[in-house]
């Protein structure tokens, strides 16, 4: 089975829950632990190999943004090297993966996120892909990334793989929930899904988060898709209808740390988590700052 090698990125939507920082600068560009959080997206893509990266971008502004970051910049480049700023210039060369290309599709309305995959159709051709919400940053604390670990279990199963997270009941009212499931080890086979289902509905305790690696096929399944309860074309909806068709779905626990980013507060206990996680100076820092402080 051929490896997919490219990879969506929904980058439309408006970013209100971020404002005011996002009033001018697209969301993928704030700050996690000091790198941007559309890096974290495409740092996952280059560990496996993805070739080509699909921004699905709303407006101009944001598509420039998106351009000026993933090109090189040679004087600032010099400019380092003159002043000697090594360490900061091997940084920024990591910005952009070897080999890596980057093309843009646009969604000119907010129809949903597969909407936003259909726009991509052209690009991705007949390979298939894999889907990443930017503002869901995983990382690996034990070995291999996010995308590496679905992969392995794409390359035995096929079909449609995602990332899935074991979730109280109450809280699954809000996700995409995996039904007729069956669990081995880390790995979940699944029959269907249900997307946001009143609490005495629910099917499982297994919440689709995502990313995924997908079949083409869903290109051709998602037109068909009708409008969900929030008025929109939703992947999960064309992923459901696919495995009701007899298209594999498997979910994995994967072994990695989920930072939300989608609003400012979870940004704030994102970058906490990471950086008291990655910077022992910082800890210190800060078990003293709470030593010291009248709270």
């Amino acid at each position: 089975m051929k490896k997919p090698e490219v990879c969506i990125l929904p980058v439309a939507g408006l970013s209100t829950r971020n404002l005011p920082a996002t009033k001018v600068l697209h969301k993928g560009f704030l700050t996690l632990h000091s790198k941007p959080i559309i890096q974290y997206a495409v740092d996952a893509c280059a560990e496996i190999g993805i070739k080509e990266i699909v921004f699905i971008y709303s407006d101009q502004s944001c598509k420039y943004l998106f351009e000026k970051y993933f090109e090189p910049y040679p004087w600032l480049e010099n400019h380092l090297k003159e002043k000697n700023k090594l360490d900061i210039l091997l940084e920024l060369q990591k910005v952009i993966p070897q080999g890596m290309k980057f093309s843009f599709a646009e969604q000119q309305k907010p129809l949903g996120n597969g909407h936003a995959i259909l726009m991509a159709k052209e690009i991705v051709g007949k390979r298939d892909f894999v889907v990443m919400w930017p503002d869901d940053v995983y990382i690996s604390l034990h070995g291999k990334g996010i995308l590496a670990q679905l992969l392995e279990v794409y390359e035995k199963e096929g079909g449609m793989v995602e990332n899935i997270m074991e979730l109280p009941r109450e809280q699954l009212v809000r996700y995409g929930v995996l039904s007729g499931a069956v669990r081995e080890g880390r790995v979940v086979h699944a029959k269907g899904k249900i997307e946001k289902p009143a609490l005495e509905d629910v099917p499982s305790n297994y919440a689709s988060m995502g990313p995924y690696i997908l079949p083409n096929e869903i290109m051709d399944i998602l037109p068909e898709v009708e409008k969900g309860t929030n008025g929109e074309i939703n992947l999960a909806d064309a992923m459901g209808l696919a495995a009701q068709r007899g298209m594999k779905l498997t979910g994995v626990l994967c072994d990695a740390m989920r930072f939300d980013c989608g609003t400012n507060k979870e940004l704030e206990k994102s970058n906490l988590k990471l950086c008291l996680m990655e910077d022992p100076e910082l800890r210190a820092y800060c078990a003293n700052l709470l030593n010291t402080m009248e709270i």
